[in-house]
C-alpha cells in the first residue's frame, strides 16, 4: 500500500511540475531567430557598397515580440571581424551580459556564433538593434524592433490596419572600414553624403495604403550623428509612442527623430487616392540632406507630383517646443494594466545629481572625445565579466567625476559607480554648437527638463515633475541642457554613450556600475551558460 501511494504522489508531483511547466509557458513564450551575418552588395544611395546583411539582408530582419516574450537569437558570424549587436531600448532587466556592447560581452569570434537569450519584461514599443564594435554600424547590420502589449491589456488607440517599420539615418558613401581608419587616425569625419530609408536612397522605399484605413509607422533614426526631421506630404500624423511610453496623443505636421531615437505616429489615408511623397531631412546642418520615400494608396492611379514638402532646418525653438510637448498619457496602461501615472516619479526624493558635460579636444595631436574630462579607451576584457569573477586592474570605479572638470582630456577606461535602489538626477549639458543625444542602456528615464543655456539649481523649478516622457535616449540642443530623473532599479554594468557615433567611437561613453552588496539572483542573474570568455576572464 505504501509503494502504490508512494508511485501515486510521485505522478501527481510530476504532474503538478509538467503543469507549471506548461503555464510558465504560456505566460512566457519563447521565439526563435537564427541570424547569419555577412558582407554583401548594398545601394543605399544608388553606388555599389560592402554592408552588412542579416540572412541576406539589409536592413535586417524586424523582430516581431509581446511583453516578456523570451527572445533566443542564435548569431553566426560570417565576418573576417569580431562582431555584437545591441538591443538600443530593450532593458536586460537583471541581465547586462546580454546588453552586446564591448563593456558587457565578449565578442563573437569570426567563424563562431553565439545565441542572446533575452527577455522583453515589462515592455512595450518600438526600438531597434544594431552592432555595436569597430564602426560596423556605418555598414547596416541593423534592424527594427517591436514589443507589442499582451492581448488582455488595453491600447489607447484602435488597432492599425497595418504597421510599418520605417528605419532613416544619414548615411556615407565611403566604406566603414576606411571611415574606422580615418577615425584611428585621429581625424574627423567628413560630413555624410546622404539619407538612406529602409536601406535605400531617393523614392526608393514605398509603403501601400488603403484608402480610409490608419496605419502605425514606428520610426526609428539609425543613423551616425544627424537629427532628421520625417513628414508626409498631405498628411498630418498623430503621436502615440516614443521608446515604450504611451505619450498624449499630439497631432503634428512633422517630428524631429533625433539619432538614436525611436516613436510611433498613427496616419490615415485619408487624402485623394494617389501617390505621395515621404520626406526625410536633417535638421541644424548648413548643407540640409533630403531623401524620400513613397506612400503608395492601393487604388492609385497617380504618381507623386509636385516638390517634398518642406521641412524645419536649423530652428532650435521650434524643435525644443516639439520636445516639451511630448508628455506621457498618465491615464494608458503601459506594459501592465495599471497606468502609466501610478508611478509619481516627481514625489521621490532624489539622492544624487550627476553633471555631464561633453566636449571635443586633441590628445597627443589626436581627435579624442570627452565626458567630464575622461576619454572611454575599452579595457582588454569587458567590465562586466571582470566584475563578475572579481579580476584586478581591469577598471576603476570612480575613474570619471560625477562633475565637469574642465576642458583637459585624459583617457581611461572610464567607470561610475551608483548605489542600486537610488533614485538619481542627471544632468546633460552642451556647451558645444552641436546636437548631442545620449543614450543609456538597461533604463528608461524621466526626461523632465530641457533648455538653452546653462544650468544650474534654479533651472529645477521648470522641471516637469507630472508627466514628462520616459525614454532610453534624450537630445541635448547646441549650448543647451537636459535633465533626465533615472529610478535604478537595474543592477549591472549599463553603457551611458553618446549617440554621434564617431564621438562615441572617440570616447564619449562611459559604464554606470549599478551595484548592490547582496548576491541575490532576485537582483541580477547568474552569468549565462552560454557566455563568451575572453580578455583576462577567458579559461
Amino acid at each position: 500500500m505504501r509503494s502504490e501511494n508512494g508511485r501515486r504522489w510521485c505522478w501527481i508531483a510530476l504532474l503538478l511540475a509538467l503543469y507549471m511547466e506548461a503555464v510558465v509557458v504560456a505566460e512566457d513564450p519563447y521565439r526563435y531567430f537564427d541570424w547569419r551575418i555577412t558582407y554583401g552588395d548594398i545601394y543605399p544611395l544608388g553606388v555599389r557598397q560592402h554592408g552588412i546583411l542579416i540572412n541576406g539582408q539589409f536592413p535586417g530582419p524586424d523582430i516581431h515580440s509581446v511583453t516578456n516574450d523570451n527572445l533566443i537569437i542564435n548569431v553566426h558570424n560570417d565576418l573576417p571581424d569580431p562582431f555584437l549587436l545591441t538591443w538600443n531600448g530593450l532593458q536586460q532587466r537583471k541581465n547586462s551580459f546580454e546588453d552586446g556592447v564591448y563593456g558587457t560581452t565578449c565578442p563573437i569570434p569570426p567563424g563562431q556564433n553565439f545565441t542572446y537569450i533575452m527577455q522583453v519584461k515589462d515592455q512595450i514599443g518600438s526600438f531597434f538593434y544594431f552592432p555595436s564594435l569597430q564602426f560596423h554600424k556605418a555598414a547596416g547590420g541593423f534592424g527594427g524592433i517591436r514589443i507589442l502589449s499582451r492581448p488582455r491589456i488595453p491600447v489607447p488607440f484602435p488597432e492599425p490596419a497595418g504597421d510599418f517599420t520605417i528605419l532613416i539615418g544619414d548615411w556615407y558613401k565611403t566604406d566603414h572600414k576606411v571611415l574606422q581608419t580615418i577615425l584611428d587616425r585621429g581625424k574627423r569625419l567628413t560630413f555624410p553624403d546622404g539619407i538612406q530609408i529602409n536601406g535605400l536612397g531617393r523614392d526608393g522605399a514605398n509603403f501601400t495604403v488603403e484608402p480610409g484605413k490608419t496605419y502605425r509607422l514606428r520610426i526609428s533614426n539609425v543613423g551616425l550623428q544627424n537629427s532628421l526631421n520625417f513628414r508626409i506630404q498631405g498628411h498630418k500624423m498623430k503621436l502615440v509612442e516614443v521608446e515604450g511610453t504611451h505619450t498624449i496623443q499630439t497631432t503634428l505636421s512633422s517630428v524631429d527623430v533625433h539619432v538614436g531615437q525611436s516613436c510611433s505616429v498613427l496616419v490615415t489615408a485619408d487624402q485623394p487616392a494617389q501617390d505621395y511623397y515621404i520626406a526625410v531631412s536633417s535638421r541644424f546642418t548648413t548643407q540640409i540632406l533630403n531623401s524620400t520615400a513613397i506612400l503608395h494608396y492601393s487604388n492609385s492611379r497617380k504618381t507623386v507630383s509636385g516638390l517634398p514638402p518642406p521641412g524645419p532646418t536649423t530652428d532650435i525653438s521650434w524643435s525644443l517646443n516639439q520636445a516639451r510637448s511630448i508628455r506621457t498619457n498618465l491615464t494608458a496602461s503601459g506594459p501592465r494594466p495599471n497606468p502609466q501615472g501610478s508611478y509619481h516619479y516627481g514625489q521621490i526624493n532624489v539622492t544624487r545629481t550627476i553633471r555631464l558635460a561633453n566636449h571635443a579636444g586633441l590628445v597627443d595631436k589626436k581627435q579624442r572625445y570627452a565626458v567630464n574630462g575622461v576619454s572611454f579607451i575599452p579595457a582588454d576584457t569587458p567590465l562586466k565579466l571582470a566584475d563578475y569573477y572579481n579580476i584586478d586592474g581591469v577598471f576603476k570605479v570612480g575613474s570619471i567625476p560625477d562633475m565637469p572638470a574642465g576642458r583637459n582630456i585624459h583617457l581611461d577606461t572610464a567607470v561610475m559607480g551608483a548605489d542600486y535602489r537610488a533614485f538619481i538626477e542627471i544632468v546633460f549639458e552642451n556647451r558645444e554648437n552641436i546636437v548631442q543625444s545620449w543614450h543609456l542602456d538597461g533604463y528608461s528615464f524621466f526626461v523632465v527638463g530641457m533648455d538653452v543655456g546653462r544650468w544650474s539649481p534654479a533651472s529645477k523649478n521648470q522641471y516637469n515633475l507630472i508627466d514628462a516622457v520616459s525614454r532610453c535616449t534624450t537630445q541635448v540642443y547646441p549650448r543647451s541642457w537636459t535633465a533626465i530623473y533615472v529610478p535604478l532599479d537595474n543592477v549591472g554594468m549599463w553603457n551611458l554613450r553618446s549617440q554621434f557615433w564617431a564621438r562615441q567611437y572617440l570616447g564619449q561613453q562611459f559604464y554606470l556600475r549599478v551595484y548592490t552588496p547582496v548576491k541575490s539572483f532576485r537582483d541580477e542573474y547568474p552569468i549565462p551558460k552560454n557566455a563568451l570568455h575572453c580578455g583576462r576572464a577567458k579559461g
